[in-house]
């Protein structure tokens, strides 16, 4: 009937389907988890900062984000809340450098990425982070 690869195939593409059909109703875009993904990889890969999609999918991945299940569908980022401006940090980042490149305040990214202290000095290489030049975040 079907190889083992063309089995897996229609596997993967039944997950995809089911997890797209399994997500929040304002849900501003979808991604369905590939094997080997970090959160900092589909924050990459998807322009979304990795606290948004930490926030959006709190009741599905972990602190450390290890929990990631092949196959899992993920919100990444919901309607009207949705940054999709970002940059990935790179060593010798700063706060200032970042919002200057990307035409914002200090104050805009910050509030845009409230995981991210006032000094800065909680970034890390791979991190990624909302560069709009408004505050999209909502305020908890």
């Amino acid at each position: 009937m079907f190889s083992s690869s063309t089995k897996l195939a229609l596997f993967a593409t039944a997950l995809a389907v089911v997890g797209v059909r399994a997500q929040e109703p304002n849900c501003a875009r979808n991604y369905t988890v590939h094997l080997g993904d970090t959160c900092d990889a589909i924050s990459a890969k998807t322009n979304v900062s990795t606290y948004q999609l930490a926030t959006v999918n709190a009741d599905k991945i972990d602190a450390a984000c290890d929990n990631l299940a092949l196959g899992e569908p993920l919100c990444l980022g919901i309607v009207g809340e949705d940054c999709d401006v970002t940059h990935v940090v790179v060593s010798g980042d700063s706060c200032a450098a970042i919002a200057g490149a990307a035409g914002t305040t200090t104050d805009v990214l910050l509030a845009n990425n409230p995981n991210v202290n006032s000094d800065c000095t909680n970034i890390y290489p791979g991190e990624v982070l909302c560069t709009a030049t408004e505050v999209i975040v909502e305020s908890s």
